[in-house]
């Protein structure tokens, strides 16, 4: 055991940990641990302009990098304000530690106005967060902190918060360092795969529905693999984007579009309804299994919450993903699941058919994306923030590279596209990474343009103005009889950012970004592009509105309107 205070026991564990970056805003009440951190060189702390930023960071860092996120903030305020990040991170399943101040432990619970006091300050987080802990003196750090990456590292990844007052922080006594968890990968038992293996080899339009926790598992070859030995297609949720190449002869992409009530643009909802054995990996299925109760759904999954919450018809299979799939593979072999002839001819013939009514419909943002996509690096990770074009990307932005597609899930935070992929390019600074943002959504964050020059965080950002919340205008229009409150002043986003040092170009015309963004991109610098563009008519939003019959425009259960 060593003396040492609270702060300085918190970032040795840390360490232990592999933490090499932690996201935070220094401020009282948790000095003692920003002092640790300032003499660890092994770990660098980025100081970000607002605390909703240090969760955002985190959160781009957990998801490129495969390892957990660590932000920093003060009680109170910090701790409100981190949450957004926090509610990202939990509906995109994402590893970040939280670590928040707290006023003195004799002042917690009594009310006394003590600085940055709030009433129970777990408890607001606590609907996103996995697990918490108060440390209260410095003998129990290590143990937090081995505990809240154990959390992380096993079932499903989600945020935790460890929450420390200020005298833990730094105080001094003797200390017990620990080193990390064993974490061994959850398989099912034999028996369940090889039935599982038995009905998958025995089904005749068998189908794989990968979601995001096939890159949480680092399950991507292996679902690359499962595809090829057995000849099953692929479909993807938006989160499982990049768990099979868009370009595989298996993949048929993402089910989600946003014109599904268009009837000839429902060819993957029609693979899926079709199918008799869906292979859930690693997905929450939000919307249902689209093959319905006729089908058995084989449910691969590490939250055993998730098994049987789809439907009855269900043969559970709890067990991390890339574990899980690598176990099955032999038992489909030895079933002959093997000798099922390829289906690429019918992939093929879907995927060119939903290209051609994208085509024929000339819808403006189809050749708009074609064109990013020309200028955008395949091993580019890229973010899209909750806009008109991130709702189309969903479906169709082509990612052909493993955890590279990020958006904000269920959670649909605008605004955070910018930070987050600050963070993503912290983790991967080799990698180009492109931030897709609206003018509206830009402005959350945008004081963080000092972050990226202080810092050196060259990431590309593509900012398409319009002047307007046009997302929420055009809903209003559409279906209220008008928009109101939804027009923005802007600034010059151009002189905007160059009064931070930040490059800032202006595109003529939206299709100019497959000249601009490798432009930008070599200049390694910060980059902001400017992409103003009028009116253009875009899908309904939310992507999958026919299935939620819009309850947010029309009455439900029957209530009247008046």
């Amino acid at each position: 055991m060593v003396k040492m205070s609270g702060g300085q026991a918190l970032v040795k564990s840390l360490g232990r940990e592999g933490v090499e970056v932690v996201f935070g805003l220094p401020g009282i009440q948790i000095y003692g641990i920003v002092a640790a951190l300032r003499d660890e060189p092994g770990i660098r702390m980025i100081t970000t302009r607002h605390e909703q930023a240090t969760t955002y960071m985190a959160d781009g860092y957990a998801r490129a990098s495969g390892k957990p996120g660590v932000a920093l903030v003060v009680p109170g305020a910090g701790v409100y304000n981190a949450a957004a990040g926090l509610a990202n991170a939990y509906s995109r399943s994402t590893p970040v530690l939280l670590i928040a101040g707290q006023i003195p432990r004799g002042a917690i619970g009594k009310n006394l106005g003590a600085v940055h006091e709030i009433a129970d300050q777990p408890g607001t987080v606590r609907s996103v967060t996995k697990w918490q802990r108060q440390i209260s003196r410095p003998r129990e750090v290590p143990d937090a902190v081995f505990e809240a990456f154990r959390q992380m590292r096993t079932g499903r990844p989600r945020p935790v918060l460890i929450e420390m007052p200020p005298e833990a922080g730094v105080e001094q006594e003797e200390v017990q360092l620990r080193s990390p968890a064993r974490i061994s990968r959850i398989v099912p038992s034999p028996d369940d795969l090889r039935e599982a293996a038995r009905v998958i080899a025995e089904s005749s339009l068998p189908l794989i529905y990968a979601g995001g926790g096939v890159a949480r598992s680092d399950a991507e070859k292996a679902l690359v693999k499962l595809a090829e030995t057995t000849n099953i297609p692929v479909v993807t949720s938006s989160g499982g984007k990049g768990a099979i190449p868009d370009s595989h002869p298996l993949s048929y992409g993402s089910c989600f579009s946003p014109r599904g009530e268009r009837q000839e643009m429902n060819q993957l909802y029609e693979v899926m309804q079709s199918a008799d054995v869906v292979i859930g990996i690693g997905a929450r299925f939000s919307l249902g299994n689209p093959a319905g109760e006729a089908a058995t759904l084989v449910n691969i999954n590490i939250d055993d919450s998730e098994l049987t919450r789809i439907q009855a018809n269900t043969i559970p299979l709890h067990g991390d993903a890339r574990a899980t799939i690598e176990a099955l593979l032999p038992y489909l072999i030895e079933a002959g699941a093997r000798e099922r002839p390829s289906p690429a001819e019918a992939v093929t013939a879907a995927r060119s058919l939903i290209a051609y009514y994208d085509i024929r419909l000339k819808e403006p943002q189809y050749a708009v994306l074609e064109a990013m996509q020309k200028g955008i690096p395949e091993d580019a990770f890229i973010v899209w923030d909750v806009t008109q074009f991130g709702y189309y990307a969903r479906t169709h932005y082509k990612a052909n590279y493993p955890k590279t597609y990020m958006d904000s899930g269920y959670s649909f935070n605008l605004g955070y596209g910018f930070p987050t992929a600050l963070g993503a390019k912290v983790a991967k600074p080799d990698r180009p990474v492109i931030c897709m943002a609206g003018d509206g959504g830009f402005m959350f964050n945008s004081s963080e343009l000092s972050t990226a020059v202080k810092y050196g965080i060259n990431v590309v950002t593509v900012l398409f103005r319009n002047d307007s919340y046009g997302n929420v205008a055009r809903d209003l229009d559409d279906a209220f009889g008008g928009a109101y409150g939804t027009d923005l002043h802007n600034p010059d986003f151009v002189k905007f950012a160059e009064s931070f040092g930040v490059v800032g170009l202006r595109a003529k015309d939206p299709l100019e970004l497959e000249r601009l963004i490798p432009m930008a991109l070599e200049r390694e610098e910060p980059v902001i592009i400017d992409v103003p563009f009028g009116d253009m008519p875009i899908p309904p939003a939310p992507q999958f509105a026919p299935f939620y019959n819009l309850p947010w425009t029309q009455p439900q259960d029957g209530l009247i309107q008046s």
